[in-house]
């Protein structure tokens, strides 16, 4: 997402790429209002792969994923790739505001700051696009923790191999008995480790996909430059600029690159906390498993490889996430263009 607001000069070509449209240049209302509807669609398009890898993470045994989709659709029917859908969207709106904002502002101010103190560009990208996803994350989380600690415990529930008994109506449901037995502190619970694992993962995410999109760029430019390409009939060189189409590639390709890396560098972090928000207490009054229980009964369970069950679906999920995460935002930025 952050592109190169000059136009540089390589060694190779010289590549034209779209100025970056920062927080200053947004019409806010409409900036949030088409966020809200666009990522509801990204949302509901990706939610089957997150059920997926929700049920692999909580069985107490390994199910490969092809056969916990097909158990799933055929005891549950499609609807069962999209438990706890309509708890998630309903959080995902306003956490993903605050998303929003604090990775603007955050990203502004930080890259700012970072010119100014005389880093390069690059680095200065690469820094900002870093801290941006680190305080994007931890603002979300306010939101997103107890909306994801009720809607995940509606993904496990269901009559699938993985899946664990129903014990929720629907969200409301779920958020009376959760308040009931644990209060306040039950909706929050793997708020911690929610925080270690997104904010890493996003500051990583953010930052490989600033140095994969130049690398990708650079590439592009070293490529033209051996095929003669930059090169206008009267023989002078007027460098390359890349229509949408092709900067929309270049976009999608970084994401899905600096997702499968994310996805791979946090994978035992988010195993362990969806374990921990989850897996309640049993009905005698004894409370679910502490963090140090969590990781003990996942190495018993399978080893240290136990931390990597549902990597297939969460990489997947996270590259196609993403990809269009990506797409679509900075379409939205283009489309909230003051001017």
């Amino acid at each position: 997402m952050n592109l190169s607001t000059a136009e540089e000069e390589s060694t190779a070509q010289e590549i034209h790429i779209p100025a970056d449209i920062d927080w200053k240049m947004l019409d806010k209302s409409k900036f949030f209002f088409l966020g809200a509807a666009l990522f509801s669609g990204v949302s509901a398009t990706l939610y089957p792969a997150v059920v997926l890898k929700t049920r692999q993470q909580v069985a107490q045994s390994h199910v490969s994923c092809v056969r916990t989709a097909v158990w799933t659709v055929r005891h549950e029917g499609l609807r069962g790739l999209y438990r706890g859908f309509g708890t998630s969207l309903t959080g995902t709106i306003p956490a993903r505001a605050l998303y929003m904002t604090a990775l603007e502002v955050t990203k502004s101010r930080v890259g700012t700051a970072a010119t100014r103190l005389g880093f390069p560009e690059p680095t200065a990208a690469a820094v900002a696009n870093a801290a941006a996803g680190l305080s994007a994350a931890m603002a979300a989380q306010v939101v997103w923790t107890p909306v994801d600690v009720i809607s995940q415990r509606l993904m496990a529930q269901g009559s699938g191999l993985t899946a664990l008994p129903c014990k929720y109506i629907n969200g409301a449901d779920a958020f009376r008995k959760i308040l009931s037995t644990d209060g306040v502190r039950g909706l929050y619970r793997g708020f911690g480790i929610s925080i270690l694992t997104y904010a890493p993962s996003n500051a990583v995410w953010w930052a490989s996909y600033s140095v994969v999109q130049r690398l990708v760029w650079d590439g592009m430019g070293c490529f033209l430059c051996k095929k003669g390409e930059e090169k206008i009939e009267s023989g002078v060189d007027s460098g390359f600029r890349p229509d949408g189409k092709t900067v929309i590639a270049v976009q999608g390709v970084s994401a899905a690159m600096a997702g499968g890396v994310s996805a791979l560098i946090t994978m035992p972090l988010d195993t362990i906390k969806t374990r921990l928000q989850v897996l309640e207490g049993d009905e005698n009054g004894r409370k679910g498993p502490t963090l140090g229980q969590t990781v003990r009964n996942l190495v018993r369970e399978g080893g240290w490889l136990a931390c990597y069950r549902g990597l297939g679906p969460r990489c997947a999920s996270m590259s196609m996430s993403a990809t269009t995460m990506i797409t679509t935002y900075e379409f939205l930025k283009r489309l909230s263009a003051k001017n």
